[in-house]
């Protein structure tokens, strides 16, 4: 029985392991105190990368066809590649080409000479009054010495309807003259040649060439200005510039059916004061999406033109504008 001395003798031994067991126990807390700071790095580490992440769903979303979210307006692909800007250029295009397989340009004329003349008096006005206007003008001055030839008072009284009507007599009358003495009545084919007439432009000289001539062109009007800027393909103001950097995105093969489809998108869809965001068919590839109306609905009531049930702007547009739904405008004076 004397024999469980020895038992006292562990008690020692176990208060000494006791002891010990705070030194253990430090061992975890410092376990945890690493497994937090673990626990605390990844947010660390994920903060920086939030706002790079964008960029990739957003591309991701473009290319599966999903409308992005509004805050992709403030958001610019200025950061993109060149590679990858030329691509979501020309697929901008290609969309766009499906949605108006149709496109042409929207002045009524049947000759080089009516073409050029109806494009000169579409400055500061519509080409639906243009379309209304030169009907007349054409009837009674058919040919370049007919209108070279022509009383000015006569010829402002007609083209009143288009405003700035003394500057625009000005100028078919002293084109037509130089048409008449220069070219033999014949309206020149080349780009040089044609912005040496009076009141004609490369803008207008290039709506010539493309659409009388099949020579390619890009048209910088206010709509092209505006939906390139808006889709970031440049940021000149400048229209040749603006010309010289969207031309270089595109093969030049594709110029001038890509004017006609930026303007028609830019009158039909994407307005300067409030974009039908909603109703738009390539909102996922556009960086300005939400800058208008993303609703459906309300979007809907914003197009234009036989998108919303309206007369397009020529009195004689092509038959495959009438085969898609779309309508001829009225005369001029009509009710």
């Amino acid at each position: 029985m004397k024999k469980t001395a020895p038992a006292k003798k562990a008690a020692p031994a176990k208060k000494a392991a006791k002891k010990a067991a705070p030194a253990k126990k430090t061992a975890p807390a410092k376990k945890q105190a690493s497994a937090k700071a673990k626990k605390q790095a990844p947010a660390k580490r994920q903060a920086p990368a939030k706002t790079p992440a964008v960029a990739p769903k957003k591309a991701s979303a473009a290319v599966k066809g999903v409308a992005p979210a509004k805050t992709v307006a403030a958001k610019s692909p200025r950061g993109e590649s060149r590679t990858a800007l030329v691509r979501r250029a020309r697929r901008i295009n290609r969309e766009l080409a499906e949605v108006y397989p149709y496109a042409h340009p929207e002045l009524d004329f049947e000759n080089p000479f009516q073409l050029v003349v109806a494009t000169v008096l579409s400055a500061q006005t519509t080409d639906l009054r243009v379309n209304q206007t030169t009907p007349a003008l054409f009837a009674k001055y058919p040919t370049p010495e007919d209108l070279a030839a022509a009383n000015p008072e006569e010829v402002e009284e007609i083209l009143r309807p288009t405003g700035f009507f003394r500057a625009k007599t000005k100028s078919v009358i002293g084109l037509s003259k130089a048409l008449a003495e220069d070219f033999g009545g014949e309206v020149p084919g080349r780009l040089e040649d044609l912005v040496k007439l009076p009141g004609v432009g490369r803008k207008t000289a290039f709506v010539v060439l493309g659409n009388a001539f099949g020579r390619p062109g890009i048209t910088v009007d206010t709509h092209f200005q505006r939906l390139v800027r808006r889709w970031e393909w440049t940021e000149e103001t400048d229209p040749d510039k603006i010309e010289a950097a969207v031309g270089a995105l595109f093969p030049k093969s594709d110029w001038t059916d890509l004017s006609h489809h930026v303007i028609w998108h830019g009158r039909r869809i994407c307005h300067a004061r409030k974009p039908a965001c909603g109703a738009c068919p390539i909102a996922p590839l556009c960086p300005a999406y939400g800058e208008g109306e993303t609703d459906p609905e309300k979007a809907k009531k914003l197009l234009k033109y036989e998108k919303g049930g309206f007369p397009g702007q020529r009195l004689n547009p092509p038959r495959a504008y009438l085969d898609a739904g779309g309508k001829a405008a009225p005369p001029l004076g009509s009710a």
